[in-house]
């Protein structure tokens, strides 16, 4: 008898044929944010009626497998004021981002943005953030994660329902455009973490796999790990008045962050983690439907909660996550060190939150905040010398900043001039694909302090990890 070397997986009613032995999670669309390591339990489906994580499980005969529903549309605000007018000249703007894609349809004789779109990046069943994608890229090569990008953009060019146009201007993190242009990542991964590319590229879309569009033109980078994500937000604020510094934080797994003056910048990227986007957190969810957005308590204790969509309550994102944590300092259930009781600690129905995620969080924000002090301290600059705090990202209008500043994850000393200036990298991207000005002012005299081996930074970080005194 012939050993059975494919098995009939029935998922959600569908069949589907499998390899035996192959991972469970490579047949379904699922949402990886450990990269598949086992780590998180974000990937949990029921395989004949029992509790199984897909991305350990291994089809060895016919089985059937019920998926939870999609979360939907992550909430992310671009910032653009959409005109809806697509006449005369076009152009596309693409923010790459780690999480989220956002695609702008661009009015160059108007110089404004009439449309945008934006959606989950497919490449998140591979990995919730960019040291995944580089590990997979280093393993398999870059062409399947090529392959979903381009095609989850191409859908977004076909919903624009536009004629073709002649360029795509395109930023995001240096892994993410390598990626995107189906380059090998992995040298991103391990000293002395050399890109291919950082310098602007051009391409024929046609040779990426991208329809609707002719060209493609990548702003530049500064560095392995400070993106031209940064460098469009750059050119989206401008600089500062004479003898005066501003800071661009852009939260996400890799907080990148550029301190800089009208003559000279120093960039970093600190390790967050990916709590932001609500993975590692027991009951964290990207900012889609149903997920805690805000959160506080009233003076006799009561709950108050606002969700996505104002939808029934499914979880924790990230900027919810950020006032639960505050709110609970507040009422003394977090102490100074980070010790939760109870724990676990119920905020809704069926929704806590654990011990385990508030370190998750410290380590996030200590890292976010320890980064900032450290950049200032090694470029000699006051808190008096910063005229604003901008902060970039999907997410930024969501956030409280005064419950940022709370839990530590902002300098109090900014607390004042904090800005949020929501996606600065697709802004920034369509602001250069119309005025086509000169980045080299941005990206020639920055330089890239890596925090590593810097001890400022490690002493920084362990005392950064303790929350601000209870009120």
């Amino acid at each position: 008898m012939a050993e059975q070397k494919t098995a009939a997986v029935t998922v959600n009613g569908e069949t589907k044929t499998a390899a035996i032995g192959s991972r469970l999670s490579d047949l379904l669309d699922l949402f990886l944010p450990c990269g598949g390591l086992g780590k998180c339990g974000k990937c949990v489906v029921l395989v004949n009626g029992k509790k199984e994580r897909a991305c350990r499980y291994r089809i060895l005969s016919d089985c059937t497998v019920e998926t939870p529903e999609p979360d939907g549309e992550i909430l992310s605000v671009s910032g653009a004021e959409e005109s809806g007018c697509a006449a005369g000249r076009l152009a596309l703007a693409l923010d790459v981002g780690t999480t989220t894609l956002a695609l702008a349809l661009v009015s160059l004789d108007e110089g404004r943005i009439a449309r945008v779109l934006t959606a989950a990046n497919p490449q998140a069943a591979f990995g919730a953030d960019v040291m995944s994608r580089i590990g997979y890229c280093a393993a398999h090569g870059p062409q399947k994660l090529q392959s979903v990008l381009v095609e989850e953009i191409n859908r977004l060019i076909e919903t624009m329902e536009i004629p073709e146009v002649p360029t795509l201007y395109a930023a995001g993190n240096m892994t993410m455009l390598h990626l995107f242009l189906g380059e090998d990542c992995s040298s991103l991964g391990a000293a002395p973490y050399t890109p291919v590319f950082l310098k602007t590229r051009r391409a024929e879309a046609q040779i990426l796999g991208l329809s609707g569009v002719r060209e493609v033109v990548t702003l530049p980078g500064i560095s392995a790990f400070v993106g031209a994500d940064l460098v469009a937000g750059l050119n989206l604020i401008g600089m500062p008045r004479e003898g005066m510094h501003r800071l661009l934080v852009d939260l996400g797994t890799n907080a990148e962050i550029v301190l800089f003056s009208r003559d000279s910048a120093l960039c970093t990227a600190a390790a967050a983690g990916p709590c932001f986007e609500g993975a590692n957190i027991s009951c964290g969810m990207s900012a889609t439907s149903g997920a805690i957005s805000a959160f506080s308590f009233d003076e006799e204790g009561g709950r108050h909660i606002r969700t996505v969509n104002n939808a029934p309550a499914k979880g924790l994102c990230g900027t919810g996550l950020i006032d639960v944590i505050a709110a609970l300092l507040d009422r003394g259930a977090i102490d100074e060190s980070g010790l939760l009781s109870p724990s676990p600690y119920p905020l809704a129905d069926g929704i806590f939150l654990t011990g385990r995620d508030v370190r998750q969080f410290q380590l996030a924000k200590s890292a976010v905040c320890s980064a900032v002090l450290t950049l200032m301290e090694r470029k000699g600059v006051s808190f008096d010398e910063i005229d604003s705090l901008c902060l970039s990202g999907g997410f930024s209008a969501f956030i409280n900043v005064k419950n940022a500043v709370r839990t530590g994850l902002l300098p109090a000393e900014l607390g004042d001039r904090c800005r949020a200036v929501n996606n600065s990298s697709l802004l920034g991207t369509a602001a250069y694909a119309c005025r086509q000005n000169d980045l080299s002012a941005y990206t020639a005299h920055a330089g890239y302090l890596d925090l590593s081996p810097d001890p400022l930074f490690a002493e920084l970080f362990v005392d950064n990890l303790l929350f601000p005194e209870t009120r």
